[in-house]
């Protein structure tokens, strides 16, 4: 019996005045090129059972944006996406420069079947967007995400 994909995240956000706008990132390579409503995804990736989740989310977020998170980590918990994966996220208050980022890659066969490999950008680009925008741009598992953001900021 395979276990069910486990993955780990960091939603990071800024104030604007009372606004709150958190920082997605959309999937690089072919197939999500024309994609955008409900493609975008925090900063996030698979990790093993041997790899701690906040530590796999640290990790994450660098290879995705090139940069640290740096400050607290306040947990999000976890969510169950369709297909089983599981993540777990964890919101730090933050900014960066979304022209800044810089992903790690991957190789694929491209165009199928054609033999050839070709290296495409983990994250292709990053974005700042309102809690409300976000809703429509993130993966609709990960949605969750910002309801317990919003909690948790009106809780502080």
């Amino acid at each position: 019996m395979t276990m069910p994909k486990q993955s780990a995240g960091i939603l990071m956000y800024r104030r604007r005045g009372s606004a709150v706008e958190v920082l997605l990132v959309h999937p690089g390579g072919p197939f999500w090129r024309k994609k955008d409503m409900g493609a975008w995804s925090i900063p996030k990736g698979e990790h093993d059972t041997e790899e701690n989740a906040l530590e796999a989310a640290r990790r994450e977020f660098k290879e995705e944006t090139g940069s640290e998170p740096e400050g607290d980590l306040v947990p999000l918990g976890a969510v169950k996406q369709s297909g089983g994966k599981t993540v777990h996220a964890w919101a730090i208050e933050g900014d960066c420069d979304p022209s800044k980022i810089r992903s790690n890659a991957f190789s694929m066969e491209w165009p199928p079947k054609s033999g050839k490999t070709q290296s495409f950008p983990e994250i292709d680009r990053a974005a700042w967007f309102s809690v409300e925008d976000a809703r429509g741009k993130l993966h609709k598992g990960q949605v969750p995400f910002l309801d317990r953001l919003l909690d948790l900021l009106e809780r502080s």
